[in-house]
């Protein structure tokens, strides 16, 4: 009786992970954390100012001039912990071109840094508190995690991609072929 018991938490503690991972902006919004799901935009990308790791406002609109890379992201999910390599990769092989800018959701200020350290991301990280990501989720259309945004130089919102895939690192590096 004890190892079915057993056997069952486990069961419920892998979906819970797995649940959390597919935190959803929109209720009827469909899973996104293991398949590539992109959208094309071309509107502004709303500007927005959250706190760095030195407590300092950093706004989007303060990395114009080159492309950027919004990652939203928590310590808290596995898929944007097994993204970190690739994204690690692709910031070494363009980031004369590009800005990845972490956005850290739904942590404590303490294991957002921690993590940082914990992963050694090298890009800009700023944190998004609680109250602040229902408007970010509307506004870059986030439905799980990762969620990523690709920002033009002036400013327009290009693409943005829910969930983690090989294809999404395919675009920058056809983007920044051009």
């Amino acid at each position: 009786m004890r190892k079915k018991i057993l056997t069952l938490l486990t069961i419920c503690l892998i979906c819970f992970q797995m649940v959390s991972c597919s935190h959803r902006s929109k209720s009827a919004a469909p899973a996104a954390t293991d398949s590539l799901q992109t959208e094309t935009v071309t509107d502004i990308a709303p500007d927005f100012s959250l706190p760095d790791l030195q407590g300092n406002a950093l706004s989007l609109s303060s990395l114009r001039g080159k492309y950027v890379v919004l990652d939203f992201w928590g310590s808290w999910c596995i898929w944007c912990i097994r993204g970190i390599p690739h994204m690690k990769e692709a910031y070494t092989k363009h980031k004369d071109r590009m800005e990845i800018l972490g956005i850290d959701c739904q942590d404590t200020e303490d294991k957002w840094k921690a993590a940082v350290e914990q992963y050694e991301l090298p890009w800009l990280q700023v944190r998004c508190p609680d109250d602040k990501l229902s408007v970010l989720a509307k506004q870059y259309q986030i439905e799980g995690f990762p969620t990523k945004a690709v920002v033009d130089p002036e400013g327009h919102l290009l693409k943005v991609v829910s969930g983690e895939d090989p294809a999404f690192y395919t675009y920058l590096d056809e983007l920044f072929a051009q």
